[in-house]
């Protein structure tokens, strides 16, 4: 349970990553910039084995990490069911350090706790991917999310409050105010048909966690989702991207770039507030995941009669897109871009020119 809240006067904290590659670094520089309430940092950029879903897998059963291709999966069936005893059982001995991850997945939390207390700090935040996010992202052999397998669920869930327990010990040997944030990108994928999951699964996995901690609790979501499911929960605080944020993310690739952002201004003369990004070329591409996560819809433009990019962001996003489409052998002009984009978000419907 946690304890009851203090005003934190709007001091400043991070989410958890930084593009830090030694840890030693890292930690100096949130202790720096983080004076108040420092976190201590991830380091996707170190090792794969930093990345958010990887970073608290190592405990789980049935997975299946290929460091070379960079790949994280759940292998389920009988297999799993060998390996789920055992980590059962560890669960039921109630002692968070089983799930402690080791510095090789968490460098960042190591070297942090390895600076002894930090009296002058208001508080000491840490963070643990959460269930929802972390089952949706981590698929099985089949390609199925591991959050619809229900015994795979349940062990997604402890060993999330178990690794969250065990760095609420280390954090209260720092300070004794601690905030452990359970971070939710992929709950704006809640409510969609690419995520088969009730209200009532999401709030009743989230509160498993909070209801086994007693520091303050938060979740984090970098997207827009329903936030009244968050509320529901019993969650001391909800964070969430403000700054820059524009519901509406337009994506393009090629020789579009020019007049999109032209466009931009004709739209934001109506005040529509877009984000725009283009992609260079369809293979090798950037990963859009997290920046079609954070908008409430995605518009995608291309000079292509098939909508090749449109596939290639659904398929790699799981995530229905907004197409825009023109294939008569002439480029979008600015004001053509600007009034479809007005027309696609006014009516919801495919434009093709």
């Amino acid at each position: 349970m946690s304890p009851a809240m203090e005003n934190p006067n709007c001091r400043a904290t991070g989410i958890g990553s930084t593009p830090h590659t030694d840890p030693t670094t890292a930690v100096d520089f949130v202790l720096k910039t983080f004076p108040d309430i420092p976190f201590w940092p991830q380091l996707p950029r170190r090792t794969f084995k930093e990345n958010m879903y990887v970073q608290f897998s190592e405990h789980l059963p049935g997975i299946q990490l290929d460091e070379a291709e960079e790949r994280i999966s759940a292998q389920l069936g009988d297999e799993w069911l060998v390996e789920a005893e055992p980590f059962f059982m560890k669960f039921l001995e109630e002692d968070p350090a089983c799930f402690a991850p080791s510095k090789a997945y968490a460098a960042g939390l190591r070297e942090m706790t390895a600076r002894g207390p930090m009296e002058d700090a208001w508080a000491v935040k840490g963070q643990v991917t959460g269930p929802i996010s972390f089952g949706l992202q981590v698929v099985d052999q089949d390609l199925r999310p591991s959050l619809y397998d229900d015994m795979m669920r349940d062990a997604i869930v402890k060993n999330v409050l178990r690794q969250a327990q065990w760095q609420e010990t280390q954090l209260h040997q720092l300070n004794s105010r601690t905030l452990l944030f359970i971070d939710e990108p992929f709950l704006s994928m809640f409510g969609s048909a690419f995520a088969a999951i009730s209200r009532e699964q999401v709030i009743a996995a989230l509160d498993e966690v909070y209801a086994g901690l007693t520091s303050w609790t938060g979740t984090h979501c970098c997207a827009n989702t329903d936030w009244s499911l968050l509320m529901e929960t019993s969650v001391d605080v909800i964070a969430f991207d403000a700054y820059g944020y524009a519901e509406t993310l337009v994506l393009s690739w090629g020789s579009n770039e020019g007049p999109m952002r032209e466009a931009m201004t004709l739209l934001a003369q109506d005040d529509i507030d877009v984000r725009f990004l283009s992609v260079p070329n369809l293979a090798p591409r950037p990963d859009l995941a997290e920046a079609v996560a954070a908008a409430e819809r995605t518009i995608v433009v291309e000079c292509n009669a098939s909508g090749q990019f449109a596939d290639v962001v659904e398929h790699d996003t799981l995530t229905r897109v907004d197409r825009v489409r023109k294939y008569d052998g002439v480029r979008f002009t600015a004001d053509e871009l600007a009034e479809r984009v007005r027309e696609t978000l006014a009516e919801g419907r495919e434009v093709a020119a």
